[in-house]
């Protein structure tokens, strides 16, 4: 199974549609969000995605009682968990959390196969004794170039998606 895990999308739309279309087009089959979509307008954009989505809040959370009333009901695949979230897929467990102190906490408990978090924009992957943990970097591409992961969860390689100007030859995005 393919599992995309984005974060920090901010408000930067041309980027959050970017991500979606490539994993609707690449058999990328659930999505896993870890913090700071900030604005109701992007779960828009979220919802394009084919398979479920899961959500937590960040550190931005923007309008939280519009995002997590929405997810479920207007937007049917989102599923918001607040701000810690935990599912089973492709025979692994995962548990996302926004902090990436608090995710590596989770992580060295042993509960899960796979921990992934958000906040700093960094991309960072690395083995928690047998828990894979994962920051995908940023969506927004503030200072750095912005990109997502996406997790094959039979062999649990990782695979790191940069957006940049080939998913949009005809702007400055």
């Amino acid at each position: 199974m393919r599992i995309a895990i984005i974060s920090d999308t901010h408000y930067h739309i041309p980027n959050l549609r970017a991500a979606v279309t490539y994993c609707n087009a690449y058999g990328v089959q659930l999505m896993i969000h870890c913090g700071d979509l900030i604005s109701p307008f992007m779960l828009i954009e979220l919802a394009e995605f084919s398979g479920p989505v899961h959500l937590i809040y960040g550190n931005n959370v923007g309008d939280q009682h519009l995002i997590s009333q929405s997810c479920g009901t207007r937007y049917a695949n989102i599923t918001h968990h607040g701000t810690l979230g935990a599912v089973e897929a492709g025979g692994l467990r995962f548990a996302f959390q926004h902090y990436p102190q608090l995710a590596r906490s989770i992580a060295m408990q042993g509960t899960f196969d796979v921990v992934c978090c958000g906040h700093t924009h960094r991309y960072q992957v690395e083995e928690v004794g047998t828990c894979l943990l994962i920051n995908p970097g940023d969506l927004h591409g503030g200072k750095k170039q912005p990109g997502f992961v996406i997790l094959e969860t039979a062999t649990r390689d990782i695979e790191r998606v940069d957006i940049g100007e080939a998913f949009f030859p005809d702007s400055n995005e």
